[in-house]
Order: C-alpha cells, then sequence, then structure tokens
C-alpha cells in the first residue's frame, strides 16, 4: 500500500512519514501543490493525506484538480481549518474524509485503515488494454492466459500509462512513477524504457504514442486520440 503525504509543514510531515512507514505502508511526501499533482497523475497511490493550506495552490484546488482528471485515489484532509465552511467544500470536492490538527495518531490511523479498506473492495486489481490484461497487485501483465516477460522497469511504464487512462504524462511524471523521490532516472533512459515497450506491445494492439513536447500516452483499438 502506497500513500502520499501533502504537507508543508516538514516536522508534521516527517513524523507522520515515520508513523505510517511502520505501520507499513510506503509513504511518499510533497510539500506544495504541483507537485502533489505531478505525483497523483503519475503514480498509483492508495491513498492521499492532503493539506489544504499548502503555498502556491490551495489544497481545495489541488482537490478539484485531480478529480477533473478523473483520479479516483481516495484522499483523506488533514488540516487546521476546522470551519464548516471547509468541510463542505472538500466533501463537496470529493474529499473521502475530514479530519482536523491537531489529532489523535490512532484516530487518523484508524480513518486511513477504513478508506483503504473501502476503496479495495470496489476496486479491481485488473486494467484490460487491448488483448493485455495488468494485474495490479501482482505486477504481472498476461495475454492469453500467460505471463509475459517484461523488465521492472518497462513494466512500471506501462503501469503509469494505464493508470493515467489516457492522459498525457511527461517524461518527468514517468521518473516518478519508476523511482523514489531521491532516485536519479535521466529522461534519455525513459526514452529508452518506451521504445522497448513500445516494440513489446504492437501485438497486441496497444500503442505508447507520443505527444510533442508533452510526453507519451496509451492508445487502444477503441480509444480516442488524445487532445
Amino acid at each position: 500500500m502506497r500513500i502520499l503525504i501533502v504537507e508543508d509543514n516538514r516536522k508534521l510531515a516527517e513524523g507522520l512519514k515515520t508513523l505510517l512507514s511502520g505501520s507499513g505502508y510506503a509513504v511518499d511526501w510533497v510539500a506544495d501543490g504541483d507537485s502533489a499533482l505531478s505525483a497523483a497523475r503519475a503514480l498509483g497511490y492508495d491513498l492521499i493525506v492532503l493539506d489544504l493550506s499548502l503555498p502556491e495552490m490551495d489544497g481545495l484546488q489541488v482537490l478539484r484538480e485531480m478529480r477533473g482528471d478523473r483520479i479516483a485515489v481516495p484522499v483523506l484532509i488533514l488540516t487546521a481549518r476546522d470551519g464548516l465552511e471547509d468541510r463542505i467544500k472538500g466533501l463537496d470536492l470529493g474529499a473521502d474524509d475530514y479530519l482536523t490538527k491537531p489529532f489523535e495518531w490512532g484516530e487518523l490511523d484508524a480513518r486511513i485503515r477504513a478508506l483503504i479498506r473501502r476503496s479495495a473492495a470496489v476496486r479491481t486489481s485488473l486494467i484490460e488494454a487491448g488483448a493485455l490484461t495488468f494485474d495490479l497487485k501482482s505486477g504481472h501483465v498476461t495475454a492469453d492466459g500467460a505471463v509475459l516477460e517484461i523488465p521492472a522497469r518497462e513494466t512500471g511504464v506501462l503501469r503509469a500509462l494505464l493508470l493515467a487512462n489516457g492522459r498525457t504524462l511527461s517524461k518527468g511524471q514517468l521518473i516518478e512513477s519508476l523511482s523514489s523521490f531521491d532516485e536519479d532516472i535521466s529522461e534519455n533512459a525513459v526514452e529508452q524504457y518506451v521504445s522497448r515497450l513500445r516494440k513489446r506491445l504492437t501485438r497486441y494492439g496497444v500503442s505508447i504514442k507520443s505527444a510533442r513536447g508533452l510526453g507519451y500516452y496509451l492508445q487502444t483499438p477503441d480509444a480516442k486520440e488524445a487532445p
């Protein structure tokens, strides 16, 4: 299970990351809205813990854009804003839960577990594209019942493009999907992964298209061209 913390208070974020990691979650942290959107668009999170008072882009705007992009990951708003109007706005924009600071760790942990259980109950782990089936839980890619042997990096690219649901991902977003935030992967490496994966997928009716100057998106025979 992978969680994204969106919080500009470093001390609080590091504390949350330590506690959540201790509970067995893989945890990423960003401190601003733009980085949050980039990570949410590129990576397959099981939950996002979102502060509202962020620099430059307010957390409510982050939530609005995520839902506008059809990013359905559960969002738990964790904020010092305790006014009724903010609660209503957050829930109306698509937040799944709202908890105010200060908070008790036990309650936050319980709410996170509840949201993840609820999401898992309604979400399939299988994504179909052309003749391919991608299992998000195992990471296996199958065609005609047989598991395809695809290197891990290329599998990561495929996962990110599938989760993007037809949206164009930049090279930077693909780099984020392949690595932890402190790992260095070059854009040239991403180009190589995409090139190799493109050759593997053609026979199965799946194409990786290039949007000039923007990045890549996945296309299947019944899909429309990305704008």
